[in-house]
C-alpha cells in the first residue's frame, strides 16, 4: 500500500517504518473504513463529533463533580495545541511523551497532540525510571507533558534533551497556565491518514517492549470496528473502566469510542474495582471497559441481583479484556448481575478488539466471532489453515496492522500478511474462537500439551481461590510439571492435600497440578497483565 504525503516536518516515525513487504495486509471492506486521504483523528474526534451532535453535550466527567461540554473539551483542547506549537516548538512528526493519572487533562492533551500534527508516545504514570529511558531512547523523544504528581521518574530518567512540561501545579510555566494565554481557536494540521499519530509500547508480559505505530485513520478504524458494530455505544452513554490512558485498552474505550459516538467518559484517577463500583450507581455508568480480574474482585463486593450493596442499574454494557475471560467469571457475573460479559481480545500491535461478541451472540467460554471489517483464522506454525476443532495459531487482519518501531521482531508478529499474536485458539464450525493459551504457555508434561489457562479456569471454581497462574516446571522424567501460583481469598486457609482433591474432581489426571505454591499476590504489569515470564523464571 503507497503512502499518502506526510504532513510531517519531523519524517522519523515514518522513516522508522518496517519496509512495506513486511507489513500485514490491510482490509477496508466497510464503508465507514473509506477514510479520506487527509485525516487528522483529533479533529475528528473533537470538531466532527460538535458538527453532528453540537458543543453543549457533557463528554468528559472528573469524578469530583465536573463536566466539561464539548464545546469546553475543544477550547482547552486548541489552548494547549497552541501551546505546543508556539510555546514549546513542536513541530508536526515530533514525537510528544503524555504521562499522568487518568483524567480529562490527560485526554485533552492527548487530542492536542494529534490537531498539531505531533506523535503521541503514551507511558502509564506507574513507569520507573528505567523503563521510561528505554521508551524514550526508542521513540527519539524530545516533548513530554507530564502530571507534577509523577515528575520525579521522568527527571530521573536523564533523557538527554528532553524537554519536560508539567501540568497540574502552580509554577508559571505549568501547562494549564500556558494554556490560558491562548484562547483562539485551532486549526488542526491537515495529518494524512496514514501518518503516524500514536507510539504505544507493548506491556512487557514477555520482557522487552515493543513500539507499535499507528496512524491517524487506525484511531478511528477500532471505533468504526469493534465500537460501532460489537459495542453499539449511544450518545446517552456513560463510559468509564480501570485501564489506564497510556494503555490502549484504555484509550480506545475511554477515549477514542465514547467520542466518535458521541458519549460521555468518567475518567477516574483511581478506579481500583472497589472504587468502580460507586462510581458506577453515583455517576450512572452504563458501559464499563475492565479486565477479568476486577469482575472476580467486584463479585465479592455485590450482593444479589437488585438489592445488592452497589445500584448497577444503569449498566447496559460490561467489556472485558487485557488477558482471557475464565467461563466460570461469566457466570458468576451474570448470575449476580443479569449482565453478559463482552468478552474480547485485542492487542496493542492491532490496537484494539478484533474477536469479541455482544447480546444473544454471547457463548460463554468462547472469546467471540470475528469483529466485522477484520478477518481471522486458526494455522499451524508453517501458516497453513488448520481444521476447526483442532488447535493452533491466531492469525488476524483487517484495517490495522503490525508495525513495529524498528524491531527485527515485526518478521515474528506478520507472516504472509498476516498478524500472528502469540496465541493459540482453537475455531468451532459456528465461527467462534476459544481461547487454549499463549503459545507460549503451553506445558509439555509427560508427552500431554496442557493449556495452562484451562487449569487455572478449573483452580478459579474453587469458590475460596482468588486467582491463579499456572507454568511448567523443568521436570527431568517428565519433561514438565504442572506448578499452580494462588491467591486464596483473606483469611482463608488452603491446604495443598484440598486443592488437589478439588481438581482431580474438575480436570483429567496428568492435568493436575503437581505442585501448589500460595502467594498473596501475582506479579503483574501496570496494565493488570499476568507475567507468568516472571513465574517461570522462579521455576
Amino acid at each position: 500500500m503507497e503512502l499518502k504525503p506526510s504532513a510531517h516536518a519531523d519524517t522519523f516515525s515514518r522513516d522508522h517504518l518496517p519496509p512495506p513487504d513486511a507489513w500485514p495486509q490491510l482490509l477496508f471492506e466497510l464503508p465507514a473504513l473509506a477514510y479520506p486521504d487527509r485525516l487528522n483523528c483529533g479533529a475528528e474526534l473533537v470538531d466532527g463529533t460538535i458538527a453532528r451532535f453540537g458543543p453543549e453535550r457533557p463528554a468528559f466527567l472528573d469524578g469530583t463533580g465536573g463536566v466539561w461540554t464539548y464545546g469546553a473539551l475543544r477550547e482547552r483542547v486548541d489552548r494547549l495545541a497552541h501551546v505546543l506549537t508556539a510555546d514549546l516548538g513542536v513541530v508536526p512528526g515530533n514525537r510528544v511523551l503524555l504521562r499522568g493519572p487518568t483524567g480529562p487533562w490527560l485526554a485533552a492533551a492527548w487530542l492536542a497532540v494529534m490537531k498539531a500534527g505531533a506523535v503521541a508516545v503514551t507511558v502509564l504514570a506507574q513507569q520507573r525510571a528505567q523503563e521510561l529511558a528505554t521508551v524514550c531512547a526508542m521513540a527519539q523523544v524530545r516533548h513530554a507533558l507530564c502530571h507534577v504528581t509523577v515528575l520525579d521518574d521522568l527527571v530521573k530518567a536523564e533523557v538527554p534533551g528532553l524537554r519536560i512540561t508539567p501540568y497540574g501545579g502552580a509554577d508559571p510555566d505549568d501547562l494549564l497556565r500556558l494554556a490560558e494565554a491562548h484562547p483562539e481557536p485551532y486549526t488542526a494540521v491537515e495529518t494524512s491518514a496514514d501518518d503516524v499519530a500514536l507510539i504505544a509500547f507493548t506491556s512487557g508480559t514477555t520482557g522487552r517492549p515493543k513500539g507499535c505505530m499507528h496512524f491517524h485513520r487506525d484511531l478511528l478504524a477500532v471505533a468504526d470496528t469493534f465500537s460501532r458494530e460489537v459495542l453499539r455505544p449511544r450518545p446517552q452513554d456513560v463510559f468509564a473502566g480501570s485501564p489506564p490512558l497510556g494503555f490502549t485498552f484504555g484509550l480506545g474505550g475511554l477515549v477514542v469510542f465514547p467520542l466518535r459516538a458521541g458519549a460521555s467518559a468518567l475518567l477516574l484517577e483511581q478506579a481500583t474495582p472497589r472504587l468502580l463500583l460507586p462510581a458506577v450507581a453515583e455517576h450512572r455508568v452504563s458501559v464499563l471497559f475492565t479486565a477479568p480480574t476486577a469482575y472476580r474482585t467486584m463479585l465479592d463486593a455485590l450482593g444479589p441481583y437488585d438489592v445488592g450493596a452497589h445500584d448497577l442499574s444503569s449498566l447496559r454494557r460490561c467489556v472485558s479484556a487485557g488477558e482471557n475471560l475464565p467461563e466460570a467469571t461469566w457466570r458468576a457475573w451474570h448470575e449476580r448481575t443479569g449482565l453478559r460479559i463482552i468478552n474480547g481480545i485485542g492487542a496493542t500491535e492491532l490496537l484494539h478488539i478484533f474477536i469479541s461478541a455482544s447480546d444473544e451472540d454471547i457463548r460463554p467460554g468462547t472469546t467471540g466471532r470475528v469483529v466485522p471489517g477484520w478477518q481471522a483464522r486458526v494455522v499451524d506454525p508453517a501458516g497453513r489453515p488448520v481444521a476447526d476443532g483442532e488447535p493452533g495459531l491466531l492469525a488476524v487482519r483487517g484495517p490495522v496492522g503490525c508495525r513495529y518501531l524498528a524491531d527485527p521482531r515485526q518478521g515474528e508478529y506478520v507472516r504472509d500478511g498476516w498478524n500472528l499474536t502469540g496465541d493459540t485458539y482453537v475455531r468451532d464450525p459456528q465461527g467462534y474462537f476459544r481461547y487454549v493459551a499463549r503459545a507460549d504457555d503451553m506445558i509439555i508434561s509427560s508427552g500431554y500439551n496442557i493449556a495452562g489457562p484451562e487449569v487455572e479456569e478449573a483452580l478459579l471454581r474453587h469458590p475460596d481461590v482468588v486467582e491463579a497462574a499456572v507454568v511448567g516446571r523443568p521436570d527431568e522424567r517428565r519433561g514438565q510439571i504442572v506448578v499452580a501460583y494462588t491467591v486464596t481469598r483473606e483469611g482463608v486457609v488452603l491446604t495443598e492435600e484440598t486443592l488437589r482433591a478439588f481438581m482431580r474432581s474438575e480436570l483429567a489426571p496428568h492435568k493436575c497440578p503437581r505442585s501448589f505454591v500460595f502467594v498473596p499476590a501475582l506479579p503483574r504489569t501496570a496494565t493488570g497483565k499476568l507475567q507468568r515470564f516472571r513465574l517461570r523464571d522462579l521455576e
